[in-house]
């Protein structure tokens, strides 16, 4: 959506053929079936547009998708079409950060070397927005260094790399701990590692944490037992749970709980959570397709017991040297760019959790970094709200600038505006909401997520960012000058003695685990088991090189097969008759069963003959 809306800045939205988007770690298939269908979509019409075609490929950065094997996907697609792009003079626009981008722009810059389309690729280093004036007009904004950190000596880094009354708790502090529902999945394990970054104090900031930032696990499918998790070089046991009385008994100081139950089960899930609100205080769910009703009768419980639930359909949220929920953040190489792993000045608030990934890449490069951020989600009606974080961060006197980042749809800015007006908050607040290209379009659109609908043109992306601007907080012009504005309010609290940049810390060594980095390609192993036929450790299975799904397009038959693996390579069309008319005569085996069969096969290897006798014989049965 953001891309949109800096195409129709440009005054180019009339050019705008299509927008689409993908979410939730599709595989290497669905990206290729997806990108087919915008390929195929742009190349149909028999006559070239004179002036040629733009493809953009523009993502922000992924918190758990894996970029290399999504691109796959977008590779194979962009070869077989290899002829319909060069007749349509298409050139391909792609900007991507999140696991494993490297690999994945390496894949779509090799394919530029030999596909005779003009491609060019970005990674995080480059603003979200950057490659839409670079694909509309030939050169980049006056944003770019900005974006990317290089402003007033901040540096960029490693490029690799309805209000709850009456809170006044922060969601995290250093020594915050939590239970989490649903053991042993990856999320849970990264939130167990990420303060490995956070092991010593470094600098003037003090992120020192001696225990894992997960407490307990809940699983009411199993016994109580334990799990193991990675804490720094070494392995740690964590409990796990089946109900959270026990949890909440054995660990009396846990405040927060993270409920990564499914969209069915989280609604009494929660409940039985909020029954323990003496104890519980923030409640995250990160579940998306949460019933509406469901969701506003959480929110009226959460209301009552006086308990900050954060989602439901979000990544979690972020205090960098504290606590992170589930995914947020992406993989440690990405934390450790967008130096989450030390504490910062700014706070954030967003809808969206991918975006709010980017607002860490846009901080750091143009401040001291994040003191904490939270994605609200993108339903209709979330457990909390901007206004519901924006009073926390108010009264946290570490947090010193705020950030909204919002999007078309709903009418929560508002609160944002008048609290701005009536002087409850009075910390700097520079805010953008998102899908201001909606008024380009004859008819409503609906933007990716449930809640990014204008019903009225209050809930316009326009309107909002009209009254934000008018209560006084710093909406910047588009969103491409979002980091230019970020740099000068921070540059300003710096002038004024409000900031005080601390020192440096020295970047911390995040030990990364075997198989990822076995997967970005940093370490190799031996292969303990070598076969020269089949191949099934990609995302298809393949016969001597041959995709078994061509396999049945092409339908080769047993013959095709068998030569295949019998054979490793296609043998011609009467070959293969030639075995299909052999297994036709041998199909009844006769004599030769599976007893007799096994008592050879087991003398032959070496064995003595009742050991033999008794491997073909307790084969028989009825």
């Amino acid at each position: 959506m953001s891309n949109s809306d800096a195409i129709a800045a440009l005054g180019q939205a009339h050019e705008l053929a299509n927008y689409g988007e993908y979410s939730g770690a599709p595989t290497e298939t669905q990206t290729y079936e997806y990108a087919k269908t915008i390929l195929d979509l742009m190349t149909r019409s028999p006559t070239p547009h004179p002036e040629g075609k733009v493809l953009i490929i523009g993502g922000g950065i992924a918190n758990f998708t894996n970029v290399a094997s999504t691109f796959k996907g977008i590779v194979r697609a962009l070869t077989e079409f290899k002829q319909p792009l060069i007749a349509h003079k298409v050139r391909i626009f792609v900007r991507r950060g999140g696991p494993n981008y490297q690999e994945g722009l390496r894949s779509i810059r090799q394919l530029g070397e030999s596909l005779g389309v003009e491609i060019q690729v970005f990674g995080p280093e480059t603003h979200i927005t950057e490659i839409v004036p670079l694909a509309l007009t030939g050169k980049a904004s006056d944003n770019l260094a900005v974006a990317n950190g290089a402003v007033n000596g901040i540096s960029s880094g490693n490029l690799l790399q309805d209000q709850l009354l009456g809170s006044t708790s922060t969601v995290a502090t250093p020594a915050a701990t939590a239970p989490v529902s649903r053991a042993g999945t990856p999320p849970q394990e990264r939130m167990t590692y990420f303060t490995e970054a956070d092991t010593k104090k470094t600098g003037g900031h003090d992120t020192n944490r001696e225990v894992p930032s997960v407490a307990a696990m809940i699983y009411p499918f199993g016994g109580a037992h334990v799990q193991k998790f990675y804490w720094g070089t070494k392995e740690t046991l964590l409990p796990v749970y089946t109900t959270l009385e026990e949890a909440t008994t054995k660990f009396p100081e846990v405040d927060t709980v993270v409920n990564f139950a499914s969209c069915r089960s989280v609604y009494q899930s929660t409940l039985d959570i909020l029954k323990h609100s003496d104890q519980i205080k923030t409640i995250a769910i990160i579940a998306e397709g949460v019933p509406e009703r469901r969701a506003r009768q959480i929110l009226w419980e959460a209301k009552q017991q006086n308990v900050l639930v954060i989602g439901p359909a979000t990544v979690g949220g972020i205090k960098p040297g504290c606590f992170k929920i589930g995914n947020t953040g992406g993989m440690m190489d990405n934390i450790v760019s967008s130096k989450l792993y030390r504490s910062g000045s700014i706070a954030y608030v967003s809808k969206s959790g991918g975006m709010s990934n980017e607002l860490n890449n846009i901080i750091s490069r143009t401040t001291d970094g994040v003191y904490e951020g939270v994605a609200i989600g993108g339903d209709r009606y979330p457990g909390s709200t901007f206004i519901d974080h924006l009073l926390r961060y108010e009264r946290d006197p570490n947090c010193k600038m705020l950030v909204l980042l919002g999007e078309v749809g709903g009418v929560e800015e508002y609160k944002v505006c008048e609290a701005v007006k009536n002087g409850t908050i009075r910390k700097p607040v520079i805010a953008w909401c998102i899908g201001t290209c909606a008024k380009m379009f004859a008819t409503e659109v609906q933007f990716g997520h449930a809640g990014a609908l204008a019903q009225s043109d209050l809930e316009t992306a326009d309107a909002k960012n009209k009254a934000l601007r008018a209560a006084g907080v710093v909406v910047p012009e588009t969103f491409e000058k979002l980091p230019l504005v970020l740099s000068q309010t921070f540059q300003g609290l710096v002038k004024k003695g409000t900031i005080q940049l601390k020192p440096e810390p020295e970047t911390p060594k995040i030990p990364i685990d075997y198989s990822w980095a076995q997967e970005l390609g940093l370490v190799r192993k031996p292969a303990s088991f070598v076969s020269t036929i089949c191949d099934d450790r990609g995302q298809e299975l393949l016969y001597a090189g041959m995709r078994i799904s061509d396999v049945f397009k092409e339908e080769i038959g047993i013959g095709g097969v068998l030569s295949l693996l019998w054979f490793k390579r296609r043998l011609p069309e009467y070959a293969c008759k030639f075995i299909e008319m052999v297994l036709m005569l041998t199909a009844d085996h006769g004599p030769a069963v599976s007893g007799a069969h096994n008592t050879i096969v087991t003398a032959r290897a070496g064995k003595d003959l009742v050991s033999s006798l008794c491997a073909g014989l307790l084969t028989i049965g009825d």
